[in-house]
């Protein structure tokens, strides 16, 4: 087994422990959590942001565009997209590609009073927006863990976690700049638990630059991980 192989196990193994150790609850019922001193539904089967996890860090480190328009890839239970509201941004796109995080926003937009300026609905990246869609800002919080091409999702927290091939990542990169208003942001987190080498030849293969906008280290059920939020750009 060359030294390739061996990595690409070891990150999928962290992957796996993470879905065992920060997995959904066998809840039946919708739930609440706690995260950045405010309250949050959860539907079961999405993925709960906890401390230490990179929602917790990215949604008060990305910029939002004041008075504009923000779109979020792959909101989860929509924590990123309602504080983009309730932080200067006029009108909020969140989509995730699980029904159950789009429930799960749902219940949040009405639970924090955003819901004259969010609109949540299902999308896998960007293909089921209305063509025509443009934004002052675009930000996913993107799955880092490249699962075997052949990886079937059991759950939809998987989705989380996992982007087998980094097909999903690769769609976003080089379709992103399609999606921006004039003079618009286009913005992607990663952090140390994926493969860092290929994301930067993906970024390659489609044209784009990633630059670093900030980053900050934490630990994630008992990994140190090092999270980073990069602004892409077309040269």
């Amino acid at each position: 087994m060359n030294q390739q192989s061996v990595t690409f196990d070891e990150r999928y193994r962290i992957g796996r422990k993470l879905v065992d150790e920060l997995g959904p609850a066998q809840d039946t019922e919708p739930s609440t959590f706690e995260l950045l001193g405010l309250e949050w539904d959860l539907v079961p089967g999405t993925y709960a942001p906890k401390p230490g996890t990179g929602t917790e860090y990215y949604t008060t480190a990305i910029p939002y565009p004041q008075g504009g328009s923000f779109l979020e890839i792959g909101c989860g239970a929509g924590v990123t997209a309602v504080w983009a509201a309730l932080h200067g941004c006029a009108h909020v796109t969140a989509t995730d590609v699980t029904v159950t995080a789009v429930a799960s926003a749902e219940l949040n937009v009405e639970r924090h009073g955003v819901a004259d300026r969010v609109h949540v609905q299902r999308s896998d990246v960007f293909a089921d927006l209305d063509p025509d869609a443009k934004f002052d800002a675009i930000f996913w919080n993107c799955s880092v863990i490249e699962a075997p091409k052949d990886f079937e999702f059991t759950q939809d927290f998987e989705w989380a976690i996992f982007d087998p091939g980094y097909a999903a990542l690769g769609r976003y990169l080089a379709e992103v700049h399609d999606r921006l208003l004039p003079g618009g942001r286009a913005l992607v987190t990663f952090n140390s638990l994926g493969d860092a080498s290929r994301v930067a030849e993906l970024a390659d293969e489609k044209g784009v630059t990633l630059s670093l906008v900030d980053s900050s280290t934490r630990v994630l059920a008992g990994e140190e991980v090092t999270y980073k939020v990069f602004e892409i750009t077309r040269p």
